[in-house]
């Protein structure tokens, strides 16, 4: 699969996806500091899933009605980076399939995908 992972996003995240062989484009290491809205457009122009730990991607696609390849929210707050890694790579094993036009929450022990209106 091929993410942009938004400068929030774990760095051990990152690493862990592109050690499961995914490829990761990381704003922190191409753009930091973009604005949301470069955001979306970077990963719409690249054709990535768009992975995040920002809520503000909510509504970006649900009430400004932002169109994106798909989002991944990340809510795991409390845990280690390590912890959080492991979830996120098995819920990526698990479900890549169903990522793509999708906005994706990954909670602890829960993954909830919800279609994007088109």
């Amino acid at each position: 699969m091929k993410f942009l992972a938004d400068e929030n996003v774990d760095k051990p995240i990152v690493e862990r996806l592109r050690k499961d062989n995914h490829v990761i484009l990381y704003v922190l290491e191409i753009e930091p500091g973009i604005f949301d809205d470069e955001v979306i457009q970077r990963a719409n122009q690249e054709g990535t899933l768009l992975l995040t730990a920002d809520k503000d991607f909510g509504d970006l696609v649900f009430r400004q009605n932002r169109i994106i390849y798909g989002v991944v929210l990340i809510r795991l707050s409390g845990l280690s980076s390590k912890h959080k890694a492991d979830i996120i790579a098995k819920a990526v094993q698990e479900h890549e399939n169903e990522f793509a036009h999708n906005f994706t929450v990954i909670s602890h022990g829960a993954v909830r995908i919800r279609r994007q209106r088109l």
